[in-house]
């Protein structure tokens, strides 16, 4: 065995060569403290549109993420190419800490769960009077994952002109929701775009809703007319829209913190991945009448103080059907 003394020279030290002619592994990961800010616009196949300053940037998830996927409204912070010319790859090497998520699971047994849209400061939940049918249960969904991921709930009731309002406003007025409602001509006229501008200013707001319930045709007379998406209508047989929106995409308003974030229509919202215990949380006008109930109370069995709290006329007994339908049909999949 070759030993080497105190006085040794290069060609005496003998290196085991890289079979693989690359350089060696290190886990020392650069911290691209320079790396540019940016807000994600959209997410196609890999591939994600972010904003940077003014300019939006084609990038991909850098290999150091591992499986940590951006979404829509993530800020990021991007390396590489952030010219925005065509044929230009930048690398997004960091997400930083979100502070809110609307998530979905597609049933409620379905153990996936899919983040929406991340960052955003309201949910405006977006139903039809009729052409379709409003689906409360559907509403009750989207109020369980608005109110668990940190967003606050607005309601949209379109096509007034076809129904009235006052069923939808009496089932949710004593829980404190701000809501507006729009037509099909007002929109054309601009006048009830106006007035749900008031609601969305300084604020970024994603928009979920059942298919062909008028969203994308909302969100259209919100932005300009060249960030318009295609819209759809309602089959006259089965009462169901089509999908025209194909994934999440985040638009601007006129004020520089005003978005809004156009999702695909859902036929269903899983709630899987929610706590059953939290759900109450999205039923305020019920809540209060908890507190004579046993402890690990689940809210339908014959000692729940609910029932007595309905019964003294403090809540109505659609929504403690609601909430127990809801709880009920976690295991299986929504059908309403």
């Amino acid at each position: 065995m070759r030993r080497y003394g105190k006085h040794t020279d290069e060609d005496d030290i003998r290196s085991r060569p890289n079979r693989k002619g690359n350089r060696p592994r290190t886990n020392i990961r650069p911290k691209h403290e320079d790396a540019a800010e940016g807000m994600v616009l959209t997410v196609d196949r890999g591939r994600l549109t972010c904003l940077v300053e003014d300019r939006t940037v084609m990038a991909m998830k850098a290999r150091e993420l591992g499986r940590k996927a951006a979404v829509v409204g993530d800020r990021v912070a991007l390396v590489g190419d952030l010219s925005g010319n065509k044929d230009t790859l930048a690398r997004i090497v960091r997400i930083e800490e979100r502070t809110s998520v609307l998530r979905r699971t597609a049933d409620d047994d379905d153990p996936f769960e899919r983040v929406v849209v991340a960052n955003a400061d309201q949910l405006a939940i977006v139903t039809a009077l009729a052409d379709p049918e409003p689906r409360p249960r559907l509403i009750d969904r989207c109020l369980v994952a608005a109110y668990a991921g940190g967003l606050e709930p607005l309601l949209v009731m379109t096509k007034s002109d076809l129904a009235p309002p006052d069923k939808l406003l009496e089932l949710y007025g004593a829980l404190d929701i701000p809501y507006v409602v729009t037509s099909r001509e007002e929109l054309r006229n601009e006048d009830a775009a106006d007035r749900v501008r008031e609601y969305l200013a300084g604020r970024v707001t994603a928009f979920v809703g059942h298919s062909g319930v008028g969203k994308t045709t909302l969100v259209n007379a919100l932005v300009p007319a060249d960030l318009r998406r295609t819209t759809g209508h309602v089959n006259a047989v089965t009462g169901r829209g089509r999908h025209t929106t194909t994934s999440a995409l985040a638009l601007p308003l006129t004020g520089a913190a005003d978005w809004v974030i156009d999702t695909p229509g859902v036929r269903s919202f899983g709630l899987a991945h929610i706590d059953p215990s939290r759900v109450i949380h999205a039923f305020p006008d019920l809540e209060p009448g908890t507190e004579g109930c046993p402890r690990a109370c689940s809210h339908d069995e014959p000692d729940c103080a609910l029932d007595a709290y309905v019964a003294e006329g403090h809540a109505d007994p659609a929504r403690l059907y609601s909430l127990r339908r809801l709880l009920a049909t976690r295991d299986r999949r929504e059908g309403d």
